[in-house]
């Protein structure tokens, strides 16, 4: 059975995960709007991905005998400045996501939650998955604006558009 504060940390956490789920499809929709079809692409893996994390702490909370209380997820920013600006946005986000996933973390061990604990680990080890993603993608935009090099950002376009969703491995059962 799940403490009271880690069931409410676990239901807010739910919302975090909708709003990225949200602001990810937010980015498809602009990188479709400036024809750049291959972030879009990218971005909707993003938002199915998000669906996912937020479905896995749902389920865990049923699982434990809890009680999943949904929030209002508010709208995400529609439009940026430029694909790199929108990667800058991402990787931002993902830091936020990270401290969320943290700071559950430390509730978990202050309330000796090893159970909770041990599920937030495999959140600990996608966000660092997440932040390498997004910084890797930011670091070649910097480079082909550097560059000067439309034909790169063609490219680029094109390697983001082969990603393809995987869902996550369905866990063990108790």
């Amino acid at each position: 059975m799940l403490s009271q504060r880690i069931e409410e940390a676990i239901n807010e956490q739910i919302m975090w995960e909708l709003y990225s789920a949200y602001l990810y499809l937010s980015m498809s929709t602009w990188y479709e709007s400036i024809g750049l079809r291959g972030f879009a692409s990218w971005e909707r893996v993003q938002f199915q991905e998000e669906q996912a994390h937020a479905l896995k702490f749902l389920d865990y909370i049923i699982a434990r005998g809890g009680r999943v209380i949904l929030r209002q997820v508010d709208a995400p920013q529609a439009e940026w400045e430029s694909p790199r600006k929108g990667f800058e946005h991402q990787l931002e986000h993902e830091r936020l996501v990270t401290s969320k996933i943290n700071d559950l973390v430390d509730l978990a061990i202050e309330e000796k939650d090893h159970a909770t604990y041990n599920m937030l680990q495999w959140f600990v080890d996608e966000q660092v998955e997440e932040e390498e993603n997004a910084t890797a993608i930011l670091d070649k935009l910097r480079m082909i604006e550097e560059g000067g090099g439309s034909g790169m950002l063609y490219m680029l376009d094109k390697e983001l558009q082969a990603r393809v969703y995987t869902p996550p491995a369905a866990e063990k059962s108790a």
